[in-house]
């Protein structure tokens, strides 16, 4: 067995890949009949200013070796943040001897070997950001600099961060799976607060991406912030009714989280969901499209194989209104007596199609009705669906904002509000893994003053 230096970043691909490869032999050597083995090292950087000093300058440096080993149905699992050969061998036992102890589970054990990924598309997700420490003070305080100049009104900060990030993970199966992928993932925030004789509204901006030249200038990212802080000042509570809603798109993502979850392997075969056995049957209007695409370039969500080894592909979940297919990895599977969908480490680059209108014609769309701009609170049950959220947004009449709003309570349930869809934006926002537009729904119940 190779010894392995700590500095893992540094190190060549097939250094790191003797890692997974000892980890695995390992395993064998101790009686194992299956075993899989996932290394990740990563580093980064984060800074943060506020009130235009420099708050924190801080460098991360994080190994760590998860091993899975299998003796037949009984799994025991192990890890280590170091990576040294003593190390490595340790771990491998304790994984060995903790299976001796767990119960036998059917479901248990590696993903289908036909499953395995074989094709392996360039996904350009490397991207390294070559600044220095001074030179992300320098952004972090124009950033917040330009949020603080931009208005009188703009009166306090809670501050800009840069955090720059670059990692490498190894997965390595006994199937004789072993791949190795290096991302990056940067990003540039600020929040700051608005004060007028009517009180004080904090809001922020932020970006996110794995090429640093995709990023939003600083300076337009800070003013960006200060807007949205400012367009907040004199909100206003609602009188509680039924009223259409519209969700912008850093928001309208969050529904399609609950979808997900809802099919989620797991709430399927525990009977936790509200949309238990709804594959094949209509949840959204028939307009609604929802496609995973693993293979775009750069994005954030983009992967050639899951946590499991297993091959992602491109998809629809939703066809026409229609559930296609649940998130399912191999344990998942089984237990519903299915195959594994690649979804081990969840979905990848989630696309709601759009119905052909901007922002502004959204809220043409929508004439008069309550836009969220920001969710408060935990409220939402997956088992049932009821929702039921604090919320802050804009009221809307003749399909233009009137004025801000706060203090209210948005609800209903989520098979509802997915079938009372009635317009997806073309604004999409690209932050994340799920990527759509504004979303509209008919009617939700709003709770403000009676």
């Amino acid at each position: 067995m190779k010894k392995i230096n700590n500095n893992t970043l540094n190190e060549s691909a097939e250094s790191l890949k003797n890692i997974i490869t000892d980890a695995l032999q390992l395993a064998n050597k101790n009686g194992a009949s299956q075993a899989e083995a996932g290394l990740t090292v990563s580093e980064g950087m984060s800074v943060s200013a506020r009130m235009r000093s420099v708050e924190t300058v801080e460098y991360q440096k994080d190994n760590g070796l998860g091993i899975s080993v299998y003796f037949g149905k009984h799994k025991g699992t192990a890890s280590t943040s170091s990576l040294d050969m003593e190390s490595i061998r340790k771990t491998v036992e304790a994984a060995c001897n903790i299976a001796k102890y767990t119960s036998e589970d059917p479901c248990t054990g590696l993903a289908d070997a036909e499953l395995m990924a074989t094709e392996f598309a360039p996904l350009d997700l490397y991207h390294e950001w070559n600044i220095s420490s001074d030179q992300a003070i320098e952004m972090a305080l124009e950033c917040e600099a330009a949020a603080l100049d931009f208005d009188t009104a703009i009166c306090n900060s809670e501050g800009a961060s840069i955090d720059v990030g670059k990692g490498t993970s190894v997965y390595g199966n006994s199937h004789g799976f072993l791949q190795l992928e290096r991302k990056t993932r940067h990003s540039i925030s600020c929040s700051v607060v608005a004060e007028n004789e009517q009180g004080m509204q904090r809001d922020y901006w932020y970006d996110v991406s794995r090429d640093p030249a995709r990023l939003q200038a600083v300076a337009e990212l800070g003013q960006k912030a200060a807007i949205r802080a400012l367009q907040r000042l004199g909100a206003k509570k609602l009188s509680t009714g039924k009223y259409p809603v519209m969700y912008a798109p850093e928001m309208a993502r969050g529904l399609i989280s609950h979808f997900n979850s809802a099919i989620s392997g797991s709430a399927q075969y525990r009977k936790a969901s509200f949309l238990l056995d709804a594959l094949d049957t209509r949840v959204f209007p028939d307009f609604i499209q929802l496609v995973e695409q693993p293979f775009i370039k750069k994005a954030l969500g983009s992967a050639n194989y899951d946590g499991e080894g297993v091959a992602t592909r491109e998809q629809h979940l939703i066809e026409n209104g229609i559930v296609q297919s649940y998130l399912l990895d191999s344990y998942a599977a089984r237990k519903l007596g299915r195959q594994s969908t690649g979804h081990a480490s969840g979905v990848h680059n989630l696309t709601l199609n759009d119905t052909g209108k901007d922002f502004e014609n959204c809220l043409k769309a929508m004439d008069k009705g309550f836009l969220v701009t920001e969710l408060m609170g935990q409220g939402v049950n997956t088992v049932t669906g009821d929702y039921s959220r604090g919320a802050a947004g804009f009221w809307i009449e003749n399909g233009e904002i009137q004025y801000p709003v706060e203090e209210i309570t948005i609800a209903s349930n989520l098979k509802d509000m997915f079938a009372g869809i009635v317009e997806v934006g073309s604004d999409v926002d690209l932050r994340g893994n799920i990527q759509c537009g504004s979303i509209i729904i008919e009617n939700m119940t709003i709770a403000g003053e009676s």
